[in-house]
C-alpha cells in the first residue's frame, strides 16, 4: 500500500515537472559564424549547411512553443483585452526577433556559400 501511494506521488511529481519544463520556450543556441567561404573545404561548407539547418529547426521549435505558451496565456486573461494585447505584443516581438537572428544568420551563410562557389570557379 505505501508503494503504491509512493509510487503515485513520484508520477504526480514529474508529470508536473513535465508540464512546467514543457511551458518554458528555450531560445536555441546560434550556430557558429558561417566557414569562410574563401578558404572553407567543401566538408566544412556541408558542416555550416547542416548546421544552419539544425538552427532552423530549432526555431521554428522555439516559435511554436511560444505561440502555445501565448495561447494559453490568452486564455488565461479571458476578456481582459489590455492583458492581450500585451500578450500578442511581446510575442510577435519575440517571434520577429528570433527571425532577424534566423535571416541574419542565413544570410551570412549564403554570402559565404556565393564566395566558396566563385573561388571553386577559378
Amino acid at each position: 500500500m505505501k508503494l503504491t501511494g509512493t509510487l503515485s506521488f513520484a508520477l504526480i511529481a514529474m508529470f508536473g515537472l513535465a508540464t512546467q519544463a514543457a511551458a518554458e520556450c528555450v531560445y536555441p543556441k546560434t550556430p557558429a559564424s558561417a566557414p569562410n567561404g574563401s578558404t572553407a573545404t567543401e566538408a566544412e561548407m556541408v558542416a555550416g549547411k547542416r548546421a544552419i539547418d539544425a538552427y532552423q529547426k530549432e526555431v521554428n521549435v522555439y516559435l511554436d512553443c511560444l505561440k502555445q505558451e501565448a495561447d494559453a496565456r490568452i486564455v488565461e486573461a479571458g476578456d481582459n483585452a489590455d492583458q492581450v494585447k500585451q500578450i500578442k505584443a511581446i510575442l510577435a516581438k519575440k517571434h520577429n526577433a528570433a527571425i532577424d537572428e534566423l535571416t541574419a544568420r542565413a544570410d551570412e551563410f549564403n554570402q559565404q556559400l556565393r564566395e566558396f562557389k566563385k573561388k571553386s570557379k577559378s
